[in-house]
């Protein structure tokens, strides 16, 4: 899950994470917002072809919270080693953007 609004999240105590810079304030924040959605989108897709090559991302179920605050991500996959899943959850938990991989 990751800011809809690109926004910086809390880090995760115990980790170093890369902060994430909000939007000059002079320009949209509609257009801001899905331009920040679309690139969380793109970048978990990317990490999850990476680890699942089959995976299909038309099955990619997109939810935003009610706050219109954060956005929510859920890809099934057919894991083939629990090594393929536990790559995956690390690599997809040092993203920059994303706040918990479930």
């Amino acid at each position: 899950m990751g800011r809809v609004d690109g926004l910086p999240v809390r880090p995760i105590t115990g980790r170093k994470r890369d902060t994430f810079s909000p939007p000059a304030w002079g320009t949209s924040i509609t257009a801001s917002t899905e331009h920040y959605r679309q690139v969380f989108i793109q970048g978990v897709l990317m990490i999850v072809k990476r680890h699942a090559p089959d995976f299909e991302e038309a099955s990619l179920e997109v939810r935003i919270s009610k706050k219109n605050t954060y956005l929510s991500l859920t890809c099934t996959i057919r894991a083939i080693s629990r090594e393929q899943l536990d790559a995956l959850y690390q690599e997809l938990g040092e993203h920059p953007m994303v706040v918990m991989v479930l």
